[in-house]
């Protein structure tokens, strides 16, 4: 274990030290990237009444250098001043600079530039295309914070190395190489590692300080470190809540037993970190993507304790009453900020309307056949490809993957739309007599932030063909023109030729509306369709209809007194064009009526076919892998659940991983849910794409909601992987939490092979 001799901050054999003193720390994450800067100090103060001694401070990467080589550390990304403001707090600082972050943060962090390089595996490895960036990122870094360290006379106690590695790699060497890419930047406190708890020992390194993430079981937490070192025992993310994706219910923690949990750390002398502290907003377009591909809301309220415009309520007292009882006795605890003054905003009409087809820039990329955008230096935004049809038959345009979201239209007329959510990547084509124009314009939502999966290339991906109907071949469509109005690092608008017209389509809005006094409010945006909200030039970020969030949080550092501008970015079309300023958020409607992508589910046939495994999976939460006695081969798995550990009726899952026949783990990019049984989507997200996302914390539930009689035993849930592939086992975590959670399946089979119609 690390342990530098820092005169003033040490990792001792049972404690922290600070001065000399144990140091129990207790901490909490906050994003000052997900804050306006006007509020930090408003927040770092709640923090501090809450009865925390220390505050996480992540850092983006892709925030900082947006562009290769050019680093911007001013306005809300003045990490230095950050920390400074912390100290002046009262608060010691826990530095975490990745390179890799995740945190529900576009591509976890990671530049989108890095992409520009060809394959997939060098990401997070030793790869000089991957370690050379990434050192010059630590050293920029070092120059900027290192000088803030608690061995400089600042805040910084500890600084963390890469992020819950064991997630997704298991090269050790290459965390060493990350350890001194942060040495050789200027760190000289102690370094650590976090990860979830059954990763703990896969990942550990003795040069770094481990710390285990979980959100239930401490106890299990604490013994995975007591296995790979001596030391104090410290959960690096302790989870009140969960974060939200768009067309999922909104996310609660139980507090109950959270605090049962926060209390059995501080009374066994651990340390923790509270995930969220202050649930923030994803300012702009930074919101990243669980995968496969789940995008996540604006919002970031994390059901914690201060919410994400500051409030405090009942949440925040009952954790304050908690970590005030083992407050030592020279610690006092200072009164709670008062909350930032809110406003309504009456209701107004946005009537200027400009198409978006009809405002493309200049500039036009020509290419044989669509690449991926960042090909083109292109970080993010709307893609027009345009394309000459000849004259034919009705047919099906088909292309070989569109990230994320796509609207088709015929000589400007709009004929379908392709979605990624569920791997559609064709759309039906018209009888044309004549030559016509094809056009797709492409949103880019977000860069998945979480796995294997965070080389995510947006944009239309070649080859594109046309398929006409009945039985004739293939045909290449090609010589695309491309267009982009790439919306860079701070969601900037291009210039726009503003009509006072309505509009059908992708289109922009603008309005105003007058402000007397300022404030925060939240702006209603339920009859809006799906897009993207400017005011006053400062992007606020993405809404969606589908829910859950139906509001977007407005801060009023970004408002003036009297007349102000808003901008909005709308690919569905209104139901209204209204907007108004409310006093509270909706985070928790969800409209899936609303959603221009549906998933359906195929019947699922298993008469007569026999499974490739069966097996009974373990008691507990602890992560178990199956490996079959010989690889099968199949585009589909199926998980059958026959019983449950509690004797009822329901199943669940908290996470399945399939592993190749040489053990690896495999690549899920191309992953989809082709069945489920049965979800739970009304009272909680049950839903069973939880059961591939790579979050442990989630999980697929059978529906449990409503009245009974609820769907029994055999539950099923399949996967299909996009492409026949050798499957050599599974790895299944189970529901985490106490034994008393329902779902823990027993007695399992599992099929393989192509077991449903209609996939694509």
């Amino acid at each position: 274990m690390q342990s530098p001799g820092s005169p003033r901050f040490a990792i001792g054999e049972n404690d922290f030290q600070l001065d000399g003193k144990p140091m129990q720390i207790r901490c909490g994450e906050i994003h000052f990237a997900r804050v306006p800067r006007e509020y930090w100090s408003h927040r770092l103060k709640a923090i501090r009444a809450m009865g925390l001694n220390t505050v996480c401070a992540y850092l983006f990467w892709n925030f900082h250098e947006w562009r290769e080589g050019k680093f911007d550390w001013s306005g809300r990304r003045d990490a230095a001043e950050f920390c400074r403001l912390a100290q002046k707090e009262g608060l010691w600082v826990i530095l975490r600079p990745g390179p890799y972050a995740c945190a529900e943060w576009d591509m976890g962090g990671l530049p989108w530039w890095l992409l520009k390089q060809p394959g997939d595996a060098f990401l997070r490895t030793r790869d000089e295309r991957f370690v050379k960036p990434a050192r010059r990122w630590m050293a920029e870094v070092g120059r900027m914070l290192a000088p803030l360290q608690v061995t400089h006379g600042g805040p910084i106690l500890m600084v963390q190395v890469e992020n819950e590695y064991g997630y997704y790699g298991d090269d050790k060497e290459y965390m060493r190489v990350m350890r001194r890419a942060v040495l050789d930047a200027g760190f000289d406190v102690p370094l650590f590692a976090c990860n979830p708890t059954h990763a703990v020992a896969k990942a550990h390194i003795p040069e770094l300080f481990s710390v285990a993430n979980f959100g239930a079981d401490p106890a299990s937490g604490f013994n995975a470190l007591t296995t790979v070192q001596k030391g104090p025992r410290m959960c690096g993310e302790f989870y009140p809540g969960w974060f939200d994706t768009w067309g999922s219910p909104h996310r609660r923690g139980d507090t109950p037993r959270i605090l049962r949990d926060l209390d059995y750390m501080l009374k066994s002398n651990g340390s923790f970190s509270l995930y969220m502290a202050h649930g923030v907003t994803t300012i702009g377009l930074w919101a990243g993507c669980d995968r496969p591909f789940r995008p996540d809301t604006s919002s970031y309220d994390y059901d914690a304790p201060i919410s994400e415009a500051g409030w405090t309520g009942e949440k925040f007292e009952q954790f304050r009453a908690l970590f005030k009882q083992y407050m030592r006795p020279d610690e006092t605890l200072p009164p709670t900020p008062p909350p930032i003054p809110v406003i309504t905003i009456p209701a107004f009409t946005l009537k200027q309307t400009p198409l978006v087809l009809a405002n493309l820039p200049d500039k036009i990329i020509r290419d044989k056949m669509p690449q991926p955008i960042e090909q083109y230096d292109i970080s993010r935004g709307l893609i027009v490809y345009r394309a000459t049809l000849p004259p034919g038959p009705a047919g099906t345009l088909d292309a070989a993957l569109v990230r994320d979201l796509a609207w088709v239209f015929i000589d400007g007329k709009p004929v379908g739309t392709m979605d990624t959510r569920f791997r559609r990547h064709r759309a039906k084509l018209p009888k044309r007599d004549k030559p016509v124009t094809l056009d797709i314009l492409v949103y880019t939502i977000s860069r998945v932030h979480f796995g294997v999966e965070v080389h995510d290339r947006k944009g239309l991906h070649g080859p594109v063909h046309f398929l006409p109907s009945g039985d004739g071949a293939p045909q290449a469509i090609e010589n695309w023109e491309i267009r982009a109005i790439d919306f860079d690092a701070e969601g900037v608008l291009p210039p726009l030729q503003w009509k006072q017209a309505r509009v059908k389509g992708p289109a922009f809005w603008r309005g105003s509306f007058r402000v007397t006094n300022i404030g925060d409010t939240f702006l209603d945006m339920s009859s809006w369709g799906q897009g993207i909200v400017w005011v006053n030039g400062q992007c606020l970020g993405r809404y969606w209809n589908i829910g859950p969030t139906q509001t977007m949080y407005l801060p009023g550092p970004w408002l003036k007194t009297g007349d102000n501008e808003i901008v909005v970015l709308d690919l569905a079309g209104p139901e209204q064009p209204h907007i108004a300023g409310v006093r509270k958020p909706a985070l928790d409607e969800l409209h899936p009526e609303k959603d221009t992508g549906k998933r359906t589910y195929t019947a699922l046939k298993l008469d007569g076919i026999a499974p490739v495994h069966h097996g009974i999976f373990a008691p507990g939460a602890a992560t178990q892998e199956v490996r079959f006695s010989a690889a099968v081969s199949g585009r589909q798995f199926c998980l059958e659940s026959l019983d449950a550990y509690d004797g009822k009726e329901f199943a669940a899952a908290a996470e399945l991983a399939l592993l190749d026949a040489g053990g690896k783990t495999m690549d899920q990019s191309s992953w989809t849910i082709a069945y489920a049984s049965s979800e739970e989507t009304t009272r909680e997200d049950g839903s069973a794409l939880n059961a591939i996302n790579g979050q442990a914390s989630d999980y697929w539930h059978t529906a449990w909601s409503g009245k009974p009689p609820h769907p029994k035993h055999p539950h099923r849930l399949v996967i299909d992987l996009g492409a026949t592939a050798s499957i050599g086992g599974f790895r299944y975590a189970p529901r985490q939490g106490l034994d008393n959670v329902t779902g823990r399946i027993k007695d399992y089979n599992v099929y393989a092979g192509t077991l449903t119609d209609g996939i694509d």
